[in-house]
Protein backbone atom coordinates (compact mmCIF):
# COMPACT_ATOMS: atom_id res chain seq x y z
CA UNK A 1 0.00 0.00 0.00
CA UNK A 2 1.31 3.42 -0.98
CA UNK A 3 2.14 5.76 1.90
CA UNK A 4 1.47 9.46 1.30
CA UNK A 5 2.69 12.51 3.18
CA UNK A 6 0.22 15.13 4.35
CA UNK A 7 1.56 17.41 1.62
CA UNK A 8 0.84 14.76 -1.01
CA UNK A 9 -2.65 14.25 0.41
CA UNK A 10 -3.31 17.98 0.35
CA UNK A 11 -2.14 18.18 -3.28
CA UNK A 12 -4.25 15.18 -4.29
CA UNK A 13 -7.38 16.67 -2.73
CA UNK A 14 -6.61 20.05 -4.33
CA UNK A 15 -6.25 18.42 -7.76
CA UNK A 16 -9.59 16.70 -7.25
CA UNK A 17 -11.42 19.84 -6.10
CA UNK A 18 -9.76 22.04 -8.75
CA UNK A 19 -11.47 20.16 -11.56
CA UNK A 20 -14.83 21.63 -10.52
CA UNK A 21 -15.95 25.21 -11.14
CA UNK A 22 -17.45 25.42 -7.66
CA UNK A 23 -14.09 24.83 -5.96
CA UNK A 24 -13.91 24.64 -2.20
CA UNK A 25 -16.96 25.36 -0.07
CA UNK A 26 -16.82 28.35 2.29
CA UNK A 27 -15.17 27.86 5.68
CA UNK A 28 -18.57 27.88 7.38
CA UNK A 29 -19.93 25.20 5.02
CA UNK A 30 -16.78 23.12 5.50
CA UNK A 31 -17.12 23.37 9.27
CA UNK A 32 -20.73 22.21 8.99
CA UNK A 33 -19.61 19.28 6.81
CA UNK A 34 -16.87 18.42 9.31
CA UNK A 35 -19.41 18.32 12.14
CA UNK A 36 -21.77 16.23 9.99
CA UNK A 37 -19.03 13.70 9.32
CA UNK A 38 -18.04 13.69 13.02
CA UNK A 39 -21.64 12.79 13.80
CA UNK A 40 -21.51 9.90 11.35
CA UNK A 41 -18.30 8.68 13.00
CA UNK A 42 -19.96 8.95 16.42
CA UNK A 43 -22.88 6.90 15.14
CA UNK A 44 -20.56 4.13 13.90
CA UNK A 45 -18.61 4.08 17.17
CA UNK A 46 -21.87 3.96 19.11
CA UNK A 47 -23.07 1.03 16.98
CA UNK A 48 -19.86 -0.92 17.51
CA UNK A 49 -18.91 -0.01 21.07
CA UNK A 50 -21.97 1.65 22.54
CA UNK A 51 -25.39 0.53 23.52
CA UNK A 52 -27.18 1.32 20.26
CA UNK A 53 -26.82 -1.51 17.76
CA UNK A 54 -27.71 -0.91 14.14
CA UNK A 55 -31.17 -1.65 12.88
CA UNK A 56 -31.28 -4.64 10.52
CA UNK A 57 -32.09 -2.39 7.55
CA UNK A 58 -29.29 0.14 8.20
CA UNK A 59 -26.48 0.07 5.63
CA UNK A 60 -23.07 -1.24 6.62
CA UNK A 61 -20.43 1.40 7.15
CA UNK A 62 -17.15 1.50 9.00
CA UNK A 63 -15.12 3.64 11.32
CA UNK A 64 -12.36 3.56 8.71
CA UNK A 65 -14.59 5.11 6.04
CA UNK A 66 -15.94 7.72 8.44
CA UNK A 67 -12.39 8.68 9.48
CA UNK A 68 -11.53 8.91 5.78
CA UNK A 69 -14.48 11.25 5.21
CA UNK A 70 -13.34 13.40 8.13
CA UNK A 71 -9.79 13.52 6.78
CA UNK A 72 -11.02 14.56 3.32
CA UNK A 73 -13.13 17.41 4.70
CA UNK A 74 -10.36 18.48 7.07
CA UNK A 75 -7.92 18.62 4.14
CA UNK A 76 -10.45 20.61 2.10
CA UNK A 77 -10.80 23.03 5.03
CA UNK A 78 -7.03 23.45 5.33
CA UNK A 79 -6.56 23.83 1.58
CA UNK A 80 -9.32 26.42 1.31
CA UNK A 81 -7.49 28.54 3.90
CA UNK A 82 -3.98 27.79 2.52
CA UNK A 83 -2.97 25.98 5.72
CA UNK A 84 -0.10 23.53 5.45
CA UNK A 85 -1.18 20.57 7.58
CA UNK A 86 2.39 19.32 7.96
CA UNK A 87 3.34 22.64 9.54
CA UNK A 88 0.16 22.66 11.64
CA UNK A 89 1.03 19.16 12.87
CA UNK A 90 4.59 20.23 13.70
CA UNK A 91 3.29 23.16 15.76
CA UNK A 92 0.77 21.00 17.62
CA UNK A 93 3.37 18.35 18.45
CA UNK A 94 5.75 21.04 19.70
CA UNK A 95 2.96 22.31 21.95
CA UNK A 96 2.19 18.83 23.29
CA UNK A 97 5.86 17.99 23.81
CA UNK A 98 6.45 21.15 25.83
CA UNK A 99 3.21 22.13 27.58
CA UNK A 100 2.00 18.58 28.18
CA UNK A 101 5.36 16.82 28.55
CA UNK A 102 4.63 15.76 32.13
CA UNK A 103 0.86 15.69 32.05
CA UNK A 104 0.44 11.92 31.81
CA UNK A 105 2.31 8.99 33.27
CA UNK A 106 4.94 7.81 30.82
CA UNK A 107 5.60 4.17 30.17
CA UNK A 108 8.93 3.18 31.66
CA UNK A 109 11.08 2.17 28.69
CA UNK A 110 14.22 1.46 30.72
CA UNK A 111 15.14 -2.21 31.38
Amino acid sequence: MEQKTLTEIQREVDAYISQFKEGYFSPLALLARLMEEAGELAREVNHLYGEKPKKPDEPENSIELELGDLLFILVCFANSLQIDLTEAHRKVMEKFNTRDSNRWTKINTEP
